[in-house]
């Protein structure tokens, strides 16, 4: 979507195509020690503001899926991030099949019925950011997938001392 100035508009689905385009993106977990787990999982679709991705039952990633940030940088020092709620998909088949056309390389990963290891998973409740470090000064805007957001940042009033 193209502003006034012919400028993108950033919105929740320029964010989320943004980290589609990306592809491998950062999802961060804590494990059983509360300890911080950092891995590169794909974004396999992007459709009507929702986010899906994949993971084998098995892994670690699996069990550690909760409410934890996505994040992602393109070419551009765009980066947007993203921290909402993960949830598990009805109909496994299905969407699972769904994943695999719109990204044939999984073909080669896991050929035929071994694809139906994995699990589709939404993320479709969350905040996001999107900073344009390529910009002066840096672009900053924060968006919700569903509700409103608190403002991020800081205000300086006119009660400012100058402190430094």
């Amino acid at each position: 979507m193209k502003n006034e100035k012919g400028g993108t508009t950033m919105n929740v689905s320029t964010c989320l195509n943004i980290l589609r385009e990306i592809k491998d993106v950062a999802f961060a977990t804590v494990d059983e020690n509360n300890q911080p787990q950092v891995r590169i999982i794909d974004v396999m679709l992007v459709e009507d503001n929702k986010l899906y991705f994949c993971t084998a039952r098995g892994k670690d990633f699996y069990k550690q899926l909760k409410n934890h940030p996505i994040t992602g940088m393109n070419k551009k020092y765009q980066m947007v991030r993203l921290n909402g709620s993960v949830k598990r998909l009805e109909n496994q088949k299905y969407w699972i099949d769904r994943i695999f056309k719109h990204n044939s390389s999984m073909n080669n990963v896991y050929p035929n019925e071994s694809r139906y290891i994995l699990e589709a998973f939404c993320l479709e409740e969350g905040e996001l950011e999107f900073f344009d470090l390529g910009k002066e000064p840096i672009y900053r805007e924060s968006f919700s997938m569903t509700k409103e957001i608190k403002p991020k940042g800081f205000i300086i009033s006119n009660q400012c001392i100058q402190c430094g």
